[in-house]
């Protein structure tokens, strides 16, 4: 395991029960929360997008508040919703991000996953072309953007410019040279992910996928996993990609945190659906004392494939305490899965 970071949701709500009871104390504290966890020796901010939800939604201003207040730590989503986004002005915000951050994005897309309202993305002002379905709309928007990364001109200059133009077509600016390269796709099930590794994208594998053979979930997403790498392998890529998994893992090392998880009853994977037609197997979490987290987390076949684990936090319970929860696992656990 090379890197550990931190992954956000961004949940609110005016309940009295919760730290983030406001938008701008989702925004707030996630800043805050970003600069703590650079202290504490994480290697990763990275936060969740949703529409229509009491959630973090736009990330570019986001992305870019805390890039100015960092210095080190990663900064990325996981993930952002293609279906919703016109990849143009979506390159010129990433590449804004991406410069106020020093070349620190890691931008995780995807072709998102039910939403909180009927096809939303319409109220965007996008829909599938005939014959297609959103997720063909959110792949092909995907493959515009990583298009546009390139930095290469495609629009006819003026003439008459209004200032002067450098020589050639034009690209869109500002351009953020080496951000194509972090560019991470959320796959859900196999065949995504060996799509992902064609075009050049790293991998993020979450919480929950396709359920494709019945085993258990890690199994299952381990052999994912395989399949990106053999995927990327045959494409000829020059670089080495690199995959991350999320998990929810908490380190119970006081009453309070014994109080919150101790009674976590997610230690067995869970079935569901996505959506009428897709079965998915949903991760199990884990919430012990140090030494036995250790020995379950060992037995995770994913997380040993992987390079990087993003650990989902609670965030409606504050900055303090989810930096307790982040230092309690890099100091008491990820030493001993090879961490550093």
């Amino acid at each position: 395991m090379k890197k550990i970071g931190f992954l956000s949701f961004g949940h609110w709500t005016p309940s009295p029960q919760s730290q983030t009871r406001s938008a701008a104390d989702t925004l707030l504290q996630s800043i805050e929360l970003a600069v703590a966890a650079e202290q504490l020796g994480a290697d990763g901010a990275y936060f969740r997008v949703h529409h229509f939800a009491r959630q973090l939604a736009s990330p570019f201003p986001l992305l870019a508040a805390v890039g100015a207040k960092t210095s080190r730590i990663e900064i990325g989503t996981a993930v952002i919703d293609m279906r919703y986004e016109n990849p143009l002005y979506m390159v010129e915000d990433a590449g804004s991000a991406d410069l106020i951050a020093g070349g620190r994005l890691q931008l995780g897309i995807s072709r998102g996953s039910p939403e909180q309202v009927i096809d939303g993305w319409r109220y965007f002002g996008y829909r599938p072309a005939e014959g297609q379905s959103d997720a063909d709309m959110g792949r092909r928007h995907a493959e515009v953007f990583l298009d546009l990364l390139r930095g290469e001109g495609f629009a006819e200059p003026n003439p008459q410019p209004m200032f002067p133009n450098p020589p050639g077509l034009l690209r869109l600016e500002p351009h953020a040279q080496g951000l194509r390269e972090r560019i991470w796709w959320g796959a859900g099930s196999n065949a995504t992910a060996v799509w992902a590794a064609r075009l050049g994208m790293n991998l993020q594998s979450s919480t929950l996928k396709n359920d494709e053979t019945g085993e258990a979930f890690h199994v299952q997403q381990a052999a994912q996993i395989r399949s990106f790498r053999a995927a990327w392998t045959e494409a000829g890529h020059s670089r080495e990609p690199r995959v991350s998994v999320s998990r929810s893992i908490f380190a119970l090392m006081n009453d309070r945190d014994r109080a919150y998880f101790g009674g976590e009853r997610g230690g067995e994977d869970q079935i569901g659906f996505i959506d009428p037609r897709t079965r998915a197997i949903f991760g199990r979490s884990y919430a012990a004392e140090p030494d036995v987290l250790i020995e379950q987390l060992r037995q995770d076949e994913a997380i040993a494939e992987a390079d990087t684990l993003l650990l989902t936090i609670p965030n409606q319970l504050g900055v303090a305490y989810c930096a307790h929860a982040i230092e309690a696992i890099l100091t008491h656990v990820a030493p001993a899965l090879g961490w550093r």
